[in-house]
């Protein structure tokens, strides 16, 4: 598989770089079947009355001149380019002698044909087909109607490796559209899934604060004539876990799309509820992805508590997503998560040494869904995501979290000193 650089290298190059290595490689050609090869008694073809002398030396090099101008316009002007490049043509065809233009000065306008109706509408690439064609026909009428031999014959095989260029171009451009709109919709279901995903966690998240409501308000509701205290602490308890839930549900839920009833994104009817994942079960992935080969080191910073479950949730799919990511296409051994907390925000990075592409993606795919998926959940909660090749090698996931406002200002419910908890209130 050494080969495979080669073609990003090639994708590379230029149009007009293309363009005049066909100039060039017809002009060598040309000047090839005019002199006698080893093995031949003589030339193939006579060259012309000019070809050696200085005025047929000068006209090939003001043709290599307006060939060069034109390969510079190709990606810009398109039309006025294929102009100057069909009179350049033209103008190197007069020191040979011959009577049409030959194929081998006609190349570099199949190569530039080509890129115009592979890169460019429609409409821009039938014009240049016109183009090409019409000049053809009357560089070919010129000589019939001056009463000069004109090779017809010759001048429509000419023209049709033209019509040739243009089909071969225009199918490059439809399979380049069909792809776009293949990766377009794939992105778009990766996105729908995510989404789906997403509800349906949020989902889980809320049936289980639900739960502790429920548990708590039963609590208060038990010891509410013995220890109106602890039954006060419970019915704090359950506001704070309500206005949680409602906060959390106010700024994902209006933004996912619905799913059917009793469906997961995963197809499974009716999936049994659990608690969701948080950044409590980062180091439990930590630990299992080292055991399988991967050393994942787990940085803290700031003063760790507890955040609304639904950025937590999506800051432990970011980082699951991440690391998933340096196992299959990193071509590491070891990657680092980095946690903080600040006071409005909360921020997760992974990083990596790794020489492997396509993060999120099989290599040579389209771009990935998972990165896609973890961009969609910090837009939903209106945060900053950023996935690119680290400076010093590697690749770097950041994201950045909003803390919401309610919670850097609500402080953690705890008992008075020397009262028991409502039982149930640690759940």
């Amino acid at each position: 598989m050494s080969s495979s650089p080669v073609l990003p290298l090639l994708k590379r190059v230029p149009p007009g770089a293309w363009v005049a290595a066909a100039w060039f490689a017809g002009m060598v050609l040309t000047l090839l079947m005019r002199v006698r090869l080893p093995g031949e008694h003589r030339a193939s073809v006579l060259p012309g009355v000019l070809f050696y002398r200085w005025d047929g030396l000068l006209t090939h090099l003001l043709s290599t001149a307006l060939l060069m101008a034109g390969c510079r316009w190709l990606t810009r002007r398109p039309l006025g380019a294929m102009a100057v490049l069909l009179a350049a043509s033209a103008l190197a065809t007069m020191p040979i002698g011959v009577a049409e233009i030959p194929l081998a000065q006609f190349l570099a306008v199949d190569v530039a044909l080509y890129f115009t109706a592979a890169a460019r509408p429609l409409r821009t690439g039938v014009l240049a087909l016109v183009m090409s064609v019409t000049a053809l026909v009357a560089f070919v009428g010129g000589r019939v109607l001056a009463r000069w031999p004109a090779g017809t014959s010759a001048e429509l095989a000419v023209a049709l490796t033209a019509v040739v260029a243009w089909l071969v171009g225009r199918s490059v451009h439809e399979s380049r559209k069909h792809d776009a709109d293949l990766t377009a919709r794939a992105t778009d279901r990766a996105l729908v899934a995510e989404r789906l995903r997403i509800a349906r966690e949020m989902h889980d998240v809320v049936a289980h604060s639900v739960g502790i409501i429920a548990l708590q308000a039963g609590a208060a509701a038990r010891v509410v004539h013995t220890q109106p205290d602890a039954a006060r602490e419970a019915m704090s308890a359950v506001e704070a876990a309500g206005r949680e839930t409602l906060s959390g549900l106010r700024r994902m839920l209006g933004a996912l799309r619905e799913t059917g009833p009793g469906q997961d994104p995963a197809g499974r009817e009716d999936a049994p509820l659990r608690p969701a994942e948080g950044l409590a079960d980062v180091d439990r992935l930590a630990r299992a992805t080292t055991a399988a080969g991967v050393r994942v080191e787990v940085e803290w910073r700031g003063e760790r508590r507890a955040l609304p479950a639904e950025l937590e949730l999506s800051a432990f799919r970011i980082v699951q997503e991440s690391v998933t990511n340096v196992v299959r296409h990193a071509e590491t051994d070891a990657c680092r998560v980095r946690v903080e907390y600040g006071e409005e925000e909360l921020t997760v990075e992974i990083t990596d040494r790794g020489r492997g592409v396509g993060r999120g993606t099989g290599r040579g795919a389209a771009p990935g869904f998972g990165l896609a998926g973890m961009r969609e959940r910090v837009a939903l909660l209106h945060g900053e995501f950023a996935a690119a090749p680290a400076p010093g090698g590697g690749f770097r996931v950041t994201a950045r979290l909003p803390v919401p406002a309610p919670e850097r200002a609500r402080d953690a419910v705890s008992a008075p000193p020397g009262q028991e908890p409502v039982p149930g209130a640690a759940a």
